[in-house]
């Protein structure tokens, strides 16, 4: 069941990517029914006609659960069950379920648990129906609170000691990722299902697990990656995006979503064989902004081209993003012009400088070598200046005060970040 508002992104099948999600979950659609409104009945978000049919349709059909595309209220979830008499799922509790089923390692099945508490506490009084007061009498007495209230509780103290554990995931998750920080990173992300895990496959031997279904994939995984002319990338996979993404859901992927945030790269891979191509990679860039990564530099990757029935809606992406890749993570077609363009973008981070120093500064010529490229040596008595290219994150882990820095270009002369290393 759908409704399209105003603002719903117009669409020949609206109820397409529900399917999808209600068969990632497992169930059967038996039935589809759609309704424009201006905006949503605060009872039931459908209109009372509309309600009249979705109860018959429900039942003609022999339904066990209706599915909406929308995000209910729990009043609303409550009086649509009560008029027909049959589980309402939201879109929110349908992606939870689908996380809930998919996740494997600790930190993704904790992720989905504080996720699913957080959306079912305000929906506790639909979920709980033991309300009766506790028992009262001699050695009983108390306050005579309702059952709702203290599962209420109990499911907040969950919640504490769930954040709490997310957060030691999270720092410890920090410093797995700056262990790696000598490394240039690039970082997968994308709409779910648009063949992220196929192409690390492909690209570096992976073997992770890949499927034609959504939300396969809810661990980062890293591996590394020979680049032709560059040398060894790591590349990270990350849970996929959806339209209307749950903010509880981004908040406890929050640790699992740091490879992206401290990547030097995202590839961003898109389903060009998908007819929403444009509506999703428009809805990754709102996910990437509500992560506060949208500004980092990206690369767009044009998947599954051998899926497309029509060379010509090709051409109308690729003239809308001139820049990117068109590849198939499946036959390996486009994954060279792919890495030589990942290549390139990662050269956009060097910076070209001289860097001054003690001639028995090892430590810190030894560091640019590691690091980057020293062109050439000057030695003047006892003071070296050496024309390296260089990351700027590595520049910036430079805070010797008997170093002077200096960059080569007008656009670079711009002091480098101040980080305890090196």
């Amino acid at each position: 069941m759908g409704v399209l508002l105003p603002d719903t992104m117009p669409s020949e099948n609206p109820l397409d990517e529900l399917q999808g999600l209600a068969e990632a979950a497992g169930a059967e659609v038996v039935g589809r029914l759609v309704q424009r409104r201006e905006q949503p009945s605060g009872a039931t978000y459908l209109g009372a006609g509309k309600v009249d049919e979705l109860n018959m349709l429900a039942n003609a059909a022999d339904a066990d659960v209706i599915l909406f595309d929308n995000e209910l209220t729990p009043a609303q979830t409550r009086n649509l069950e009560k008029a027909t008499g049959i589980k309402v799922l939201d879109r929110t509790e349908l992606i939870l379920d689908i996380f809930a089923s998919h996740a494997q390692t600790y930190e993704a099945r904790l992720a989905v648990e504080l996720a699913q508490l957080e959306y079912s506490l305000p929906r506790l009084k639909r979920m709980w129906t033991h309300l009766s007061r506790l028992k009262m009498g001699i050695g009983m007495r108390g306050p005579g609170e309702k059952q709702l209230e203290v599962d209420r509780r109990l499911v907040e103290k969950r919640i504490h000691d769930l954040r709490l554990d997310l957060q030691k995931i999270e720092r410890r998750r920090e410093r797995e990722v700056d262990a790696r920080s000598d490394h240039m990173t690039v970082s997968l992300v994308g709409y779910t299902n648009a063949g992220k895990s196929t192409l690390m496959n492909r690209l570096t031997n992976a073997n992770v697990v890949a499927m034609d279904q959504l939300f396969a994939t809810l661990d980062t995984r890293t591996r590394r990656w020979q680049l032709p002319n560059w040398g060894p990338v790591l590349l990270s996979d990350t849970v996929g995006f959806i339209r209307d993404l749950p903010h509880r859901l981004i908040a406890s992927f929050k640790a699992t979503l740091e490879e992206a945030h401290r990547a030097d790269l995202l590839l961003h891979v898109a389903d060009a064989s998908n007819p929403e191509f444009f509506a999703q990679v428009n809805a990754v860039f709102r996910v990437l902004g509500e992560l506060g990564i949208d500004e980092k530099d990206a690369l767009l990757a044009v998947n599954k081209i051998d899926a497309i029935p029509n060379p010509a809606y090709l051409d109308s992406i690729l003239s809308r993003y001139p820049n990117a890749v068109p590849v198939s993570a499946r036959t390996g077609k486009g994954l060279d012009r792919l890495a030589t363009a990942v290549s390139d973008a990662l050269s956009r981070s060097f910076r070209d400088v001289d860097v001054e120093t003690s001639v028995t500064n090892g430590r810190l010529m030894a560091y640019l070598a590691a690091h980057g490229e020293v062109l050439s040596r000057h030695f003047d008595g006892e003071r070296v200046t050496l024309h390296c290219r260089v990351p700027e994150k590595h520049l910036g882990r430079i805070h010797d005060p008997d170093v002077a820095i200096r960059y080569r270009h007008p656009d670079q002369d711009v002091a480098p970040k101040i980080e305890d290393v090196a």
